[in-house]
Formats: structure tokens, sequence, C-alpha cells
């Protein structure tokens, strides 16, 4: 298995975040197997090119003050307009041990329900897997194409076909068809949205009205 490597530096404290951001670095810590929670900083170029190699559940090599430290990303924090990384955590790993990573759930095929006209959600997009760490799976695939409308795949009725040990209850639900709407249900749910909308600006007018007299008040 091969793991790419990341160069980090020290992190002294949060006063830093700031201006390590504009520099480029992501605030990270890591902290897990033989290893105390550390502060520390990875470029943030660097750190999404290893995550487009290795995946969302890769392992990687940290090397923090010269000490080679295998770690997994177990969650960071995104900026939602800017899509820039604006922190991380690493978990430090044993790789003969096994661990519990989420795993994405992919469904494949053509269901029967959506060729009907119905429409495929995934009412969970992931499940836990518990496996060593060079045996993550990027994803999980589970075939839906004998799914009809108003039917449900739960975990149970696939787990024999997966690979991996699920942490899950059998009841999970992974995969749902449901029915497409009426002619009828879309005029009722434009009709609720309108109504929605007539009655926020209603408010807002309102509120407009009477802010003077609150501000008199004052």
């Amino acid at each position: 298995m091969t793991m790419t490597k990341v160069t980090t530096q020290t992190r002294e404290s949060k006063k830093e975040n700031t201006s390590l951001r504009a520099k480029g670095f992501v605030p990270a810590v890591v902290y897990g197997y033989k290893t105390d929670s550390k502060a520390i900083a990875v470029e943030e170029i660097e750190l999404i090119k290893v995550l487009r190699e290795v995946g969302r559940n890769g392992v990687m090599k940290l090397d923090v003050d010269g000490k080679t430290i295998n770690a997994v990303l177990t969650d960071y924090q995104q900026d939602p307009i800017k899509g820039q990384i604006l922190h991380a955590d690493f978990l430090a790993i044993n790789m003969s041990e096994e661990l519990e990573v989420a795993v994405t759930v992919t469904p494949v095929g053509d269901a029967v329900g959506v060729k009907e006209g119905g429409s495929l959600t995934q009412p969970n997009r992931e499940v836990t897997v518990k496996v060593k760490p060079s045996d993550i799976p990027d994803h999980i695939e589970v075939d839906v194409s004998e799914l009809n409308i108003g039917e449900t795949l739960t975990l149970g009725e696939v787990r024999d076909k997966i690979d991996f040990d699920v942490q899950e209850e059998d009841d999970y639900a992974l995969v749902s068809i449901a029915a497409p709407r009426s002619d009828e249900e879309l005029e009722e749910l434009d009709s609720t949205e309108d109504e929605e909308t007539t009655e926020e600006d209603a408010t807002d007018v309102e509120a407009t009205e009477e802010a003077p007299e609150e501000e008199k008040a004052e």
C-alpha cells in the first residue's frame, strides 16, 4: 500500500490561525495512537492534492517535527462560500489494528421504479465500516436495479454482498424509490409556497411600517 507524505509545521496557538490561512495553510490537530494531541498546520494545496490521490478515507504519512505518523483525516471544516478548508482533524492510527470509518454508499444499476417515473433517494449516504487501514474502501456499491416504486433497500438485504464489517443494524435504510407526485400534489405544493411567500412579504411590510414608531419610542 502506497501512502503519500504530507509535510506539517508546528502551530503554537490559535492566534496564528488567521495569518496561517492567509498564507495558504490549514490549521489542524493530530492525535491518537502513540501521539499526544498536537496543533499543526498543513499547506491547503498539498492537502487537497493528497485527498484527491488517496481519497477521503485514505491513509497518509504526516511529517510532524521529523517524526512520521500514519494518519487519516477524520473531520474538516470548509468555508461554504469560498470553499477554503478552515480546519482539519487527523487521527494517528496503528496500521495493524482495525478502526471504524464512514464510507460512502453508491447505488449502481437502473432501478425499475426510476424507469417508471419514481425518484431515487438515499436516506443514509454512508455506512460505518470496521476495517484495517490498508483495506479501507473508497466507497461501497449496492445494486438497486430491482427496486420498485415505494420500496426501500435496507442494509440487511445486501449485508452478505458487502465484503466489509458494517456496523449499522439490518433495518438501516440505504436507498428508496419515491412515487412521482401527481399534478394535484404539485399544484398544492406551488400554492403553499405562494402563500408562504405572501405571508413573508406581508410581515416585512408590517415590520417596515412599524419601525419608525419604535424608533420614536426609544
